[in-house]
């Protein structure tokens, strides 16, 4: 063959991988098919719902059915549900290595997807096992007190000189002395129905710095839960100032994550909240203006053991996982989806425009990110400059968030005591672990 046919072939090829880059690293073979999806987050469910309508008018050969069960939903447990009765999905949710471990025989090796090259450091710790990565990060997320900038003000309130455990007790006080003229019902609102919001959220600052990694953390047989101290102090704070809807501390056992964010907290009811940037659609739904002045407080870890301010919380709230189960085709068009979704030009958009996503990809300008709201951006400067505490209630043992949840309302409606709640905490760890 001719050197100039070789050439112009070359020259073909280029402009077609040219065609295709960002948008796909798997291709179909111009079939009909039907893509599952089942996925978590309620908050980001009607921007998921407009690109997968967007995808589907541009390639009119893939149908892609979405279902969110999420916020108060058990989504571990009815996707098990889903596989066993022969309803699997072709994409799904895994958190963290327990997840990893669990579904590994389920999902699809991704390893050699462009976009691995681009993910941000550190964020597919969570879905890898044995050099193998299983599942594309969803994206960046970091939690902490989030507190209502304009009541802050209006209380005469510096939230950044709120470094302390004791700093932060203070202000609760102000704002608790000031709920009238403040139009508050409460000064914070701790949903403690939501074992994601005590068990995961609110103990793994006082977890987290027992462990190394992500795979430190699952493969550890015991919790020696040496800042237990640490979290009474933030779990008594909540008692004392939280919302109680029949004025028991035993109530606020009923406050879910509805009622948290959308009945109090976005309505002006309370200042803070223990919730992180996945929170922002929502408020933006209910109150624009409150949206764009959400600021977030660090929580501080303050024990026998140890004292770390200024950190906040900052992980990959879940991956996106293929069922390999699903026949070629399938496979394909779900690679193709989540690679548009991501990397294409028109994807990233929506990511930090409609979704909101702090991107867990290197490649998005840092004019696009730009348009992230004031919180998301705030957690992004966090992140940026390494101030930041793992996410290791991803790699709790199975089972391990309902057993210290259970614990935590028992403590918070006085039936346990907290001697009691470390060593069950302690306990369960080591037995879920065999």
């Amino acid at each position: 063959m001719k050197k100039s046919k070789l050439a112009a072939l070359g020259l073909a090829a280029a402009l077609m991988v040219g065609t295709f880059a960002g948008c796909s690293s798997g291709t179909t073979s111009g079939k009909k098919v039907t893509i599952d999806i089942y996925q978590f987050k309620v908050e980001t469910k009607s921007a998921l719902d407009k690109a997968i309508a967007q995808y589907e008018k541009e390639n009119p050969n893939v149908t892609i059915n979405e279902q969110t069960v999420g916020g108060g939903g058990d989504y571990a447990g009815t996707l098990k549900t889903k596989f066993s009765s022969g309803q699997e999905p072709a994409i799904y949710n895994i958190f963290g290595q327990t997840d990893t471990h669990t579904w590994k025989d389920k999902d699809v090796d991704l390893s050699n997807e462009s976009w691995v090259s681009q993910a941000v450091s550190g964020t597919l710790g969570g879905a890898t096992l044995d050099g193998k990565v299983y599942g594309m990060p969803f994206d960046l997320e970091g939690y902490g007190l989030l507190y209502n900038k304009t009541v802050f003000q209006k209380a005469g309130i510096d939230a950044s000189k709120l470094t302390t455990m004791d700093a932060i007790e203070q202000a609760y006080a102000t704002l608790d002395s000031q709920k009238s003229k403040l139009g508050l019902t409460a000064v914070t609102a701790w949903a403690a129905k939501e074992t994601w919001v005590t068990a995961n959220h609110g103990m793994n600052p006082f977890v987290a710095p027992e462990f190394k990694d992500d795979e430190a953390a699952y493969n550890s047989k015991t919790l020696a839960f040496n800042y237990s101290d640490g979290f009474k102090k933030y779990v008594d704070l909540n008692i004392k100032y939280s919302y109680k809807p029949n004025g028991s501390a035993s109530s606020i056992n009923s406050i879910d994550y509805t009622t948290q964010v959308e009945q109090l907290f976005a309505l002006g009811k309370v200042a803070v909240i223990q919730q992180g940037n996945w929170v922002i659609p929502t408020i933006k739904g209910i109150d624009p203006d409150l949206a764009k002045n959400v600021g977030i407080i660090p929580i501080p870890v303050e024990s026998s053991a140890g004292t770390i301010t200024g950190k906040i919380p900052v992980g990959v709230a879940a991956y996106w996982a293929i069922n390999k189960d699903k026949d070629a085709d399938t496979i394909a068009a779900c690679k193709k989806f989540l690679n548009w979704l991501y990397q294409s030009d028109e994807g990233k958009k929506m990511i930090v425009n409609n979704f909101g996503f702090i991107p867990p990809f290197k490649n998005y300008s840092a004019s696009l990110v730009s348009n992230l709201d004031p919180l998301s951006q705030d957690i992004e400067k966090y992140a940026s400059a390494g101030n930041t505490i793992s996410w290791v209630f991803n790699d709790y043992p199975s089972g391990y968030t309902d057993k210290v949840g259970a614990d935590i309302s028992k403590y918070i409606a006085g039936q346990l005591s907290w001697d009691q709640f470390v060593t069950n905490t302690k306990n369960n760890w080591s037995s879920l672990r065999q």
